[in-house]
């Protein structure tokens, strides 16, 4: 069945609404999926997250032969999120101990895992060699003295060096990182030094370069800008471009498609790097944001000067709002249409756990089933039991079946750590 007219573009691919103006994501009803699992609940169409998946590799097979296509974990390191993705083909970047381990268990083949990170720990290193990831990402001389002294014999380690290529690009500053005054990797005016030192190492094997300039990026040019930066440090075999390709979170937004990211990049490589330099990308956002709604249930209609719709979540399953003002669409499960305008309010401790402003529902009553689009990025990952709040489950949709791939907490769970 088509996507009916008022569902934004913005839900999981497949998504429609029944003439009767159920929510269907995945084959399955929205309303009877909250029966069944309860609320909050992340649900996440199987189809769409493949779908992406094939279309970034499609994408750069197209334009080169010379890639590898990694999922940022870090965007929702869910193992069953990240099993669908490893079956896909992709590699994986993880960016500490919770999520190598997550990774290793989804079935990515350590060789094709990469560890991030700007204050890596030695147990996350000695977690790295022992499980044999490809690469470990250098971010500092501090990585490159542990790495050496964990590596034992005359063991070898696959390196990358991240560079902060001075390029800044227009996003929310939480999530600019390729600046020349940030926290991730070396300056240009620093990387020389640096890059002497890991070639130098024989336990070391420097294979390439990795910058990484911010998330939810919606203009092309600045990732131009990041390649030409790098042809400052001389010739190297391969480059990782780290990801940042936004994701629509709500209608009207129109990032570039996966396409003309991949095509912007790879061009870049080829016109100021060379024909051989081999490609790596890192999608997190751009593959899982839209995979994937958040279910909740109204608690409460409250009118004070505005209208508050309370539910059952909040800054706990979707701290994007909270942390940097991220938009989001509100929609009921059952019905469309609008007659009502309020803000959709969680149900922390907190005046600013809002999710979204100055929306418009149709009557909205306590009971309702309330619907989030475009939440599959950073909200799992970022979740959190402010309050007490019991984390909530990951759902998995396709062809009308549904199955969980993470419970939801238990006050069990989150009183087993006290002793």
């Amino acid at each position: 069945m088509a996507a009916a007219q008022d569902l934004s573009p913005v839900f999981p691919l497949g998504s429609h609404r029944t003439r009767q103006g159920r929510l269907v994501v995945g084959g399955c009803d929205a309303v009877e999926l909250a029966r069944e699992f309860g609320t909050p609940a992340y649900v996440v169409a199987v189809d769409d997250v493949r779908a992406r998946a094939r279309a970034f590799v499609e994408a750069f097979a197209a334009r080169t032969d010379r890639f590898e296509v990694h999922f940022a974990a870090k965007a929702f390191p869910c193992v069953g999120v990240l099993a669908l993705l490893a079956a896909e083909g992709l590699a994986c970047d993880v960016a500490g101990g919770g999520e190598l381990a997550a990774a290793l268990r989804a079935g990515f083949d350590p060789a094709r895992i990469h560890l991030h990170g700007n204050a890596k720990s030695e147990r996350e290193l000695a977690e790295a060699v022992a499980a044999g990831v490809g690469h470990v990402v250098l971010d500092n001389l501090e990585d490159v003295e542990r790495l050496e002294a964990l590596l034992p014999g005359d063991a070898v380690q696959g390196v990358q060096i991240r560079i902060a290529p001075g390029v800044t690009a227009a996003t929310h500053p939480a999530i600019s990182t390729g600046g020349p005054n940030t926290k991730f990797g070396f300056n240009l005016s620093a990387a020389p030094v640096a890059i002497a030192r890991i070639e130098a190492s024989p336990k070391l094997a420097l294979e390439g370069l990795h910058v990484h300039i911010g998330s939810q990026i919606l203009e092309l040019e600045p990732f131009r800008d990041a390649v030409a930066a790098l042809t400052r440090l001389g010739r190297f075999n391969s480059v990782n471009l780290g990801g940042g390709l936004g994701a629509a979170y709500v209608e009207g937004d129109r990032p570039p498609t996966i396409e003309e990211y991949v095509e912007a990049k790879v061009a870049a490589v080829r016109e100021l790097m060379g024909e051989d330099v081999r490609i790596l990308d890192e999608p997190g956002r751009a593959l899982v944001a839209n995979s994937t709604v958040t279910l909740y249930s109204v608690e409460s209609v409250k009118h004070n000067v505005d209208t508050y719709v309370a539910v059952d979540g909040g800054m706990s399953d979707n701290l994007r709002p909270m942390l940097y003002g991220a938009r989001y669409e509100v929609h009921l499960a059952d019905r469309t249409g609008s007659g009502t305008r309020c803000h959709l309010v969680g149900k922390h401790c907190e005046s600013g756990d809002v999710i979204a402003y100055d929306v418009e529902l149709a009557d909205p009553r306590p009971g309702d089933v309330v619907v989030t689009p475009a939440t599959g990025a950073y909200g799992f990952s970022m979740s959190n039991s402010y309050n007490g709040a019991l984390r909530a489950p990951v759902v998995l949709v396709s062809d009308g079946r549904a199955r969980l791939a993470v419970r939801r907490e238990t006050y069990e769970d989150q009183l087993a750590r006290d002793v």
